[in-house]
């Protein structure tokens, strides 16, 4: 069997020595004390402690109103920021300092994406409103009970019933559509003469929002089922009618619109966790104007299609390279032949850890030869791992880091065809270019910063500043050599085209250019994708559970970085360890207040002028002739 076969093989191609483990990074307690006198003294923004108190009043409503998307919900969040709003432009901007006047852009740009969101739910509620007219009534029993407001079993009862009914007359539309022909509705049910005409991205929504609505009313019901006895008189049997009616209509949206077979009744990224392979990609486009709004609050003054051509030039970049290691390797332009060749090297089962452990510590060496950034020894010492289960890894099919890092490898319960595709998608030379994006000076060690230097500006946290410094890590070692041998390099360029395809086809996507089948071809035919690895990538970047850039940020926090880094390093304003420990202490929010905040932009209330990044990028460093 091929699998067989490979193993033997990956056991005298591995690139890296295992034969002695190496001792563990242990630091001194002296060596983990931070000198104390240089934390004393008052926080570098003034508004600091607004940033908090915003932050822990906004958490606290969220846990009050728990009921998502209810009406008091609704109401009581769009007050609340409109009313942050309108004090936080009563402050004296004049008198803030530079960091004080970054946080106040950052808040106050939050703010207006929070109004923005909220008028996009408003948007697809209406949407979904043919299919779910009882949401708000069953809803807003939860908010009732939070108002801590006597319940009315009776009046409750009728509720529930009435909302039952509806659900299943609802339901009997989409059922009786797919019935044999001349079929009859059953005696006696009542139900509308025709279907609610939505698209299967609408459907798909509403199936969600339903599992939520029955979680919602489920605890509802919990709260008082055996306390009070008039309410378990009236409710249990409603209730029980009405769970049942929700399950099935969730089920019928998803089998009879969406087309999903074998419907798992759980929402968002849990359901993307524990979707079939087989199941369907369908995602939630927002559009031409969703993406400029998205764009405009990352501070981005470009359209989507300007990405997309960036995109395309840095794609170009990769290919380039990887045709150049390609011919180094003895298969002349054949770029996927020595890409294939790099998959077959992985190693064997039970020793992917070990490798992990290996290239990790090979980065920090690499960076300890030069003076580029500030890794704390407690930095090096407290990160973890764990192994990611089979069902993450349908969604998550490369390894996960920060403090903990998630190893994606096979299992004894998975199928050969999913052994082969998680192993030889997680062979050394793809790890050697990822490893450190995920822990030092990566995630880890962002995740590490962020907790001890301004930890306020958490709540502007975005995958620009952290899945775009990772990324510029990757290129920034690419120009300095890190990837020596063609093999290593492909590696690199693996991830560099598959950055640069994520941009294509997420953006394609939300403006209604690519499907997800399409994205998933793309990825494939463009990158070398194991197609098992892109389906679960394409699956993973529409679940619910990335926002709409997020696939974007990579490539372009990262371009972002390097274009600032050419501003202040390369311009000798800054030395690297400067400019880099000032990235990573300043905390996270868009690049280009990071620019302001280093560059010493002036600021006005609405932010930095805009800055076109892209027009002062450096030329792509291209690996030496060999």
């Amino acid at each position: 069997m091929r699998l067989a076969a490979i193993l033997v093989m990956a056991l005298a191609t591995a690139s890296v020595t295992r034969a002695q483990a190496p001792k563990p990074v242990l630091a001194s307690d002296a060596s983990t004390v931070p000198a104390l006198q240089s934390l004393v003294g008052p926080p570098a923004s003034e508004l600091a402690t607004v940033v908090e108190r915003f932050d822990a009043d906004r958490d606290a409503l969220a846990r009050r109103y728990d009921a998502f998307d209810s009406p008091a919900q609704r109401a009581r969040m769009r007050a609340f920021h409109t009313a942050w709003k309108a004090q936080l432009g009563e402050l004296d901007f004049g008198k803030l300092s530079q960091e004080g006047r970054v946080d106040y852009v950052l808040l106050d740009h939050e703010l207006t994406h929070e109004l923005a969101l909220l008028d996009r739910q408003d948007r697809m509620r209406r949407e979904m409103q043919s299919l779910l007219p009882f949401a708000d009534r069953l809803l807003a029993l939860e908010d009732t009970r939070r108002d801590l407001l006597p319940a009315d079993p009776r009046a409750a009862a009728r509720t529930l019933a009435g909302v039952a009914r509806q659900v299943d007359s609802l339901r009997a539309v989409f059922d009786q559509a797919g019935a044999p022909a001349g079929a009859r509705p059953a005696a006696g049910s009542s139900r509308p003469r025709s279907a609610p005409a939505v698209t299967k991205t609408v459907a798909n929504r509403a199936a969600d929002q339903l599992d939520r609505i029955r979680g919602v009313v489920a605890g509802w019901y919990k709260f008082y089922d055996g306390y009070d006895p008039r309410f378990s008189w009236w409710l249990k049997d409603p209730y029980a009618k009405l769970n049942d009616a929700l399950t099935a209509y969730a089920r019928t949206l998803r089998e009879k619109i969406v087309g999903i077979r074998a419907a798992t009744p759980v929402a968002g990224a849990e359901r993307g966790m524990a979707a079939a392979s087989n199941e369907p990609i369908i995602g939630d486009p927002i559009g031409v104007d969703g993406l400029s709004a998205e764009l405009e609050y990352e501070m981005i003054p470009y359209s989507p299609q300007e990405l997309i051509d960036i995109a395309e030039r840095e794609y170009a970049f990769s290919l380039s390279e990887a045709k150049k290691a390609a011919k180094e390797m003895g298969f002349g332009d054949d770029w996927k032949a020595a890409m294939e060749k790099v998959k077959d090297t992985y190693v064997d089962p039970g020793e992917q850890p070990a490798l992990i452990r290996d290239l990790a510590r090979q980065a920090e060496a690499f960076f300890d030869q030069h003076d580029w950034v500030t890794i704390p020894p407690l930095a090096r010492e407290d990160w973890r791992m764990e192994m990611l289960s089979p069902e993450r890894q349908r969604v998550s099919p490369f390894f996960l880091g920060g403090e903990l890092i998630l190893v994606s490898y096979p299992t004894a319960e998975m199928s050969e065809e999913e052994k082969l595709m998680s192993l030889r998608g997680n062979n050394p030379h793809f790890s050697h270019a990822t490893v450190f994006h995920e822990l030092n000076p990566g995630h880890h060690l962002q995740g590490f910063m962020a907790a001890r230097y301004n930890p306020h500006r958490q709540l502007f946290r975005t995958p620009f500043w952290s899945e775009g410094q990772s990324l510029y890590w990757e290129m920034f070692l690419w120009d300095h050599g890190f990837q020596q041998s063609p093999e290593d390099r492909l590696g690199a360029l693996f991830w560099r085209m598959h950055r640069s395809a994520r941009i294509i086809f997420s953006l394609s996507f939300h403006l209604g250019k690519m499907t997800p089948q399409q994205a998933i071809d793309y990825l494939v035919d463009h990158v070398d994708f194991e197609r098992a690895n892109a389906e679960a990538e394409v699956r993973r970047s529409f679940n619910g559970s990335y926002s709409p850039l997020y696939q974007m940020s990579y490539m372009i926090g990262g371009l972002q970085l390097r274009a600032l880094h050419r501003e202040l390093v390369d311009a000798k304003k800054m030395t690297e360890r400067q400019f880099h420990d000032a990235v990573l202490q300043g905390g996270p929010m868009p690049i280009p207040m990071v620019r302001a905040r280093l560059a010493n932009t002036p600021l006005t209330r609405q932010g930095a002028p805009p800055w076109r990044f892209a027009e002062q990028l450096p030329p792509p460093v291209p690996a030496p002739v060999r």
